[in-house]
C-alpha cells in the first residue's frame, strides 16, 4: 500500500514521489526537473501521476541546474499601471501558459539604472528569456545594461527588445516612425495645420520615434508644429502639460498630440477642465489604442497597435530557437475618432 503525504508530514518531496511511483530518485528528478536526458514513457507517466496524487510542486533551482535555465520568462516593463504594459503583458503571459512557463515581471519605472540592477538580479533566477519590453533609454544614462544582457545570454538565456534590438538580443519591432509618420499625415489630411506635441524626456527612444514620425508625416502634408512639451508617459503628466499649454494662447483648431494614448487621455481631462471642449475646439491624439481610449467621449483618434499579438510574438522569439529575425513588424492602424473632427 503506498504511503500518503498529509498535512502532518508537510509538502511531498522528489524521494517521496520517486517512493510512490516505484522508480529511482535520478529518474524521478530527471521527470520533474528538466533533464533533457530521456526517461521510458512509462517510467514518465508513474512519476506525474504520483506528482499528482502528492501534490508535488518542482523546485525551480533544480530545474535551472539540471537544464541551465528554469521554466522562467522574465518581463520588464516601465509600468505595469499603464494599460499598454498591461496588454503587452497578457500576450506574454498566452504564450507562456501554452509553453508551460512562468512569468516574472519586474517595474522598471523608466530608470537604466534600475533596469541595470533588475537584470542583474533577474540573472540568479537563470529564467529561459528575458522580456525587455521598457521605453528604452539611450545615452551616458543607460551604461551597463549591454554588459549585463551580454552576461545573461553567456549564461544561456536568450533576450529580447521590443523594439530596436542590439548586440545579441533579438527584437520584436514596433514601427513607432512609421505609424505616428502615417498619423500626422491623415490629420494633416483633414484639415489641422497647427500641432503641439506632448513628448517624454529627449533619449527615450519610443518617443523620440513618435516625435519624429508625427513631425514628418504632419509638416510634409502642410501642417507646422507649434511647439514640443517635455513631460512622460503618464496621465498625470500629460495632464499636466496640457494644464500649463492652456494657461497660455492655444487657439482653436490646435491638435494636441500626445506621445502615448495615456498622455493625450490626461491631455483631454486638463481641457476639459480648462473649460474648453475636446474635438470642436482642441483636437487630441494619442498613440496604441488602448480599451480606455475607445471608450471615453469624444473618442481618442490614435495608432492601433496589437499589444498582446506583440507581447505573444515576444514571448515565442524568446524561447523558440527557430524564431525568425527577419519576421515584418506588426502592422499598426491609424484610427480616426470624435477627438479630431475634420477641419474646413
Amino acid at each position: 500500500m503506498s504511503e500518503i503525504i498529509g498535512p502532518g508530514r508537510g509538502a511531498a518531496t522528489l524521494h517521496d514521489v520517486a517512493r510512490e511511483a516505484g522508480v529511482s530518485l535520478a529518474t524521478a528528478s530527471r521527470v520533474l526537473n528538466g533533464s533533457t536526458r530521456k526517461v521510458a514513457d512509462s517510467y514518465r507517466e508513474r512519476v506525474e501521476a504520483a506528482a499528482e496524487k502528492l501534490g508535488y510542486t518542482a523546485n525551480l533551482s533544480a530545474q535551472a541546474t539540471a537544464r541551465g535555465t528554469s521554466a522562467i520568462v522574465a518581463l520588464l516593463v516601465a509600468d505595469i499601471a499603464d494599460p499598454y504594459f498591461g496588454q503587452l503583458a497578457a500576450g506574454v503571459a498566452r504564450g507562456a501558459d501554452e509553453a508551460g512557463l512562468v512569468v516574472t515581471i519586474a517595474i522598471t519605472e523608466r530608470d537604466p539604472q534600475r533596469e541595470v540592477k533588475l537584470v542583474r538580479a533577474l540573472r540568479g533566477q537563470r529564467p529561459r528569456g528575458l522580456i525587455l519590453a521598457a521605453s528604452r533609454v539611450e545615452g551616458p544614462d543607460a551604461v551597463g545594461l549591454e554588459d549585463e544582457l551580454d552576461a545573461f545570454s553567456n549564461m544561456g538565456g536568450r533576450v529580447v527588445v521590443v523594439g530596436p534590438g542590439g548586440g545579441a538580443a533579438r527584437s520584436v519591432a514596433v514601427d513607432n516612425q512609421g505609424g505616428a509618420r502615417a498619423l500626422g499625415a491623415e490629420l494633416a489630411r483633414v484639415g489641422y495645420r497647427e500641432a503641439i506635441v506632448v513628448a517624454a524626456s529627449e533619449g527615450i527612444r519610443t518617443s523620440d520615434d513618435r516625435l519624429a514620425g508625427f513631425t514628418e508625416g504632419f509638416t510634409g502634408a502642410g501642417g507646422a508644429i507649434r511647439d514640443v512639451r517635455r513631460a512622460g508617459f503618464t496621465r498625470d503628466e500629460g495632464y499636466a502639460a496640457g494644464s500649463q499649454l492652456l494657461r497660455e494662447d492655444v487657439p482653436a483648431g490646435t491638435l494636441i498630440f500626445g506621445i502615448s494614448d495615456v498622455v493625450a487621455i490626461g491631455v483631454m481631462s486638463a481641457v476639459r477642465d480648462a473649460g474648453r471642449q475636446v474635438g470642436a475646439d482642441i483636437a487630441v491624439a494619442g498613440f496604441d489604442d488602448i480599451a480606455t481610449g475607445r471608450d471615453i467621449r469624444p473618442g481618442l483618434t490614435t495608432v492601433r497597435v496589437p499589444l498582446e499579438d506583440l507581447g505573444y510574438r515576444a514571448l515565442h522569439a524568446a524561447t523558440d530557437p527557430d524564431w525568425d529575425a527577419d519576421e515584418p513588424p506588426l502592422p499598426l492602424e491609424v484610427i480616426v475618432r470624435g477627438s479630431t473632427p475634420p477641419r474646413d
